[in-house]
């Protein structure tokens, strides 16, 4: 009876919230977050002492005691199913650059044939899907699938397509890290330890950092209807040939330009869904290719700003399906035009509300600033290599290195006014200072923000540049998970500052007063880190030829720079910083090869298929149009017809060699495969079909590029650049 009775509160309760809901909304500020269990939703489903333990475990990454997570699920579930919810899933990342999600139904049957919809504590906190086709780099076999979802409380859940989705780790039944979450989690905390240990000196009010994230989204839009009559595209998100239009983005006349009414109520619609879920998107504008376009949010926690960023991604598709357009997030899905990234810009906050990579207003906060500051300038300088190896993929790998995007060089661009105090620094600390010398030092380092208020130069060329208030990682790709090189710098970072702290204390056990101390490491790391440090021109031949002195690692061989995660000093960092073992590391490497491997091998298939059955067809037809009418023209004029046909003539002869170079390259290609298939090892694999099977792709796409230029329009099988890329 008292079920009943419960039961009937509970559904009047539930009207009554129907009722009092306010009506749509232009204001964005009146449903932003809707679809999302946030902080303030907690508040009105959970109880008081619940909803303190919950934001507890959330900001002190505590564990959160299996009773307050059933009390909970029960206030999740109620709120999801006011909302429209019938189903649930743990939503995560598997190490595959995609989502994952198993869905389950609330409705739980009963004997009478009824039902009730349950969601217990268990169901919320870990799930076992079934797991064994996620790439795992040898740490599962087949035949022991199981793998773990475990719930990510720091990441709010949500509704989309009428689904409860709840951010969650994966794991393996032995603990290995199987997904981006995990290691990304621990590298947050490793920051996090270290930073207070530093913020410390400075502000003992400080109890927490947390790494920010704010990323850059460039996208290509094309018309489905095109898209899905270019094979390549479909396959692979790219176009495997096609020869570059007359006109592309040479006249500069793209760029932030008027954006198309259609890919303007695809953009509304995408930014309204982003809205509802929490994403703070704030700025949208059309790219330098045509076609090409940019959103960015607002900054947020990095943990919560990746999701959100592999969330927009899966909502813009489904949204650019409504719009009957298709959303590609290749890095480089046109030749000849610009390819598409992703700028992670980073820095540090504390619980205190400052950004460690701002300038302050005193010269105790600027110290505070600049110790920041050269630790990661340290960081990359001592693992640079890694940090260009975490973005390395066969997809950025076509975009890196070219005159549109970032080196594939690491080097750091502090800003020509930076530098000057950096090497100032270096130069007046390296004298016996006196009292006078420490206040005017001092009084320089007040001056920062003033000094960098008209003086933040940029450099976009650089792929690691500093722009006045964080670090713009340019080089990651705009298909990639940011959570890959967040991994790397974190870990790199609060290596370097568990460093610095290391060296500060051991100055001030002899007697150094702190802030001298801190002064003389702040010039130890701007002397160590003077190697990653350009202020030039990251395309130029002279600086590539500079960075090797230097003994920089480029990015020119994918397969080569996947090793960089086995490295001893790889290693030993995520190891010290509890991110990643070794034998994660190893499953990583070998997963980075085999994604890699497959995504040649399915090009190369897709390639082969589309020259023997799309392209020489194309070409035999043609020379049969071109002989027919070279005869037609001999019977008219049988003196005269090599001088009126002459043109045909060559046409057919160079359309007959191009088709011959086309079916034996394609034929060779094939041959090259099967040789290289019979590699066991992936990693071998992966780097044969870098070296042999990649410039056999490239020959072959310029003989079906410069066919496309003598077969007539009409005749030609494919969409072309000028088609794909005309405005929308």
């Amino acid at each position: 009876m008292d079920t009943l009775r419960f039961k009937a509160l509970d559904e009047a309760s539930h009207r009554e919230r129907l009722i009092s809901t306010p009506p749509p909304s232009h204001r964005i500020s009146d449903y932003f977050g809707a679809d999302v269990f946030s902080r303030s939703q907690m508040r009105q489903y959970l109880s008081k002492d619940v909803y303190e333990s919950v934001i507890e475990a959330i900001e002190g990454g505590k564990r959160i005691d299996r009773r307050i997570a059933g009390q909970v699920a029960e206030g999740m579930k109620i709120w999801a199913i006011e909302r429209g919810a019938t189903h649930y899933t743990h939503w995560f990342q598997p190490l595959n650059d995609s989502t994952a999600e198993k869905h389950d139904a609330f409705i739980e049957p009963v004997l009478g044939g009824t039902s009730f919809e349950t969601f217990n504590a268990g169901l919320l906190v870990q799930q076992e899907p079934d797991a064994s086709s996620f790439p795992s780099g040898g740490l599962r076999n087949n035949f022991e699938a199981r793998g773990y979802s475990a719930w990510d409380p720091s990441s709010p859940a949500f509704i989309m397509d009428k689904t409860l989705c709840i951010p969650s780790i994966f794991i393996a039944y032995t603990g290995e890290a199987l997904d981006f979450k995990t290691p990304l989690l621990k590298s947050m905390a490793a920051i996090d330890k270290a930073a207070v240990d530093i913020c410390q000196l400075f502000d003992k009010d400080v109890t927490r950092v947390v790494p920010t994230l704010g990323w850059e989204q460039e996208y290509f839009l094309v018309d489905k209807a095109l898209f899905d009559a270019r094979p390549d595209l479909v396959q692979t998100g790219r176009t495997l040939m096609g020869h570059t239009a007359a006109k592309d983005q040479q006249l500069d006349d793209h760029y932030w330009g008027a954006i198309p009414q259609r890919v303007s109520d695809f953009m509304k619609e995408f930014e309204e869904q982003s809205y509802r879920l929490g994403i703070p998107v704030k700025t949208r504008h059309n790219e330098v290719a045509p076609n090409q376009f940019e959103c960015a949010p607002m900054y947020e926690e990095a943990n919560v700003a990746v999701d959100h960023n592999v969330l927009l991604m899966s909502v813009m598709r489904k949204v650019a399906a409504k719009h009957k357009l298709k959303v590609l997030f290749h890095e480089k899905p046109f030749a000849g035009v610009n390819g598409s990234g992703k700028h992670c810009n980073w820095s540090m906050a504390t619980d205190t509300g400052v950004n460690l990579l701002a300038p302050g207003k005193s010269p105790k906060s600027n110290i505070q600033f600049l110790s920041f500051f050269v630790c990661v300038l340290k960081a990359a300088n001592d693992f640079g290599s890694l940090i260009m190896a975490s973005i390395a993929s066969e997809t950025n790998s076509h975009r890196l290195g070219g005159a549109e995007a970032p080196p594939a060089t690491l080097s750091v661009f502090t800003g020509s006014t930076m530098s000057r105090m950096l090497d100032d620094i270096e130069k007046r600390m390296a004298q016996k200072l006196t009292a006078d010398s420490k206040s005017e030092i001092k009084l320089d380092i007040g001056k920062i923000p003033e000094i960098l208020l008209d003086n933040t130069d940029r450099n976009r060329t650089s792929p690691f540049a500093f722009t006045g208030n964080r670090f713009e990682f340019r080089a990651t790709g705009s298909s990639c998970n940011c959570a890959m090189p967040l991994i790397a710098i974190h870990s790199a970072v609060a290596n370097s500052m568990k460093e610095f702290k290391a060296e500060v204390d051991k100055l001030m056990e002899t007697g150094v007063k702190k802030d001298e101390a801190i002064l003389k490491v702040i010039r130890q790391f701007i002397i160590a880190s003077k190697n990653i440090r350009f202020e030039g021109n990251g395309y130029s031949p002279e600086w590539l030829e500079e960075a090797a002195r230097r003994g920089l690692m480029s990015v020119n061989n994918v397969s080569e720079a996947f090793k960089e995660y086995l490295e001893p000093h790889s290693v030993k960092l995520f190891e010290s910083c509890g991110v990643l073992n070794k034998v994660e590391l190893q499953a990583r490497y070998e997963i980075k090869n085999e994604i890699f491997l497959k995504k040649i091998q399915i090009e190369s298939r897709v390639f082969v298929d589309m020259a023997l059955n799309h392209i020489v067809p194309t070409a035999i037809k043609y020379q049969n149009l071109l002989i027919e009418n070279i005869k037609g023209i001999k019977d008219i004029f049988p003196d005269k017809y090599r001088e009126l046909a002459a043109n045909e003539i060559a046409t057919l002869e160079k359309i007959a060699t191009l088709s011959n170079a086309i079916s034996a390259a394609a034929n060779e290609m094939t041959g090259i495969r099967k040789r290289l298939n019979r590699i066991e090892s992936i990693p071998a694999r992966a780097s044969h079909y870098e070296q042999e099977v990649r410039p056999k792709m490239v020959e072959l796409r310029g003989y079906i590029d410069d066919l496309e230029m003598l077969v007539d329009d009409a005749c030609w099988p494919l969409p072309k650049y000028r088609e794909l890329l005309a405005t929308l």
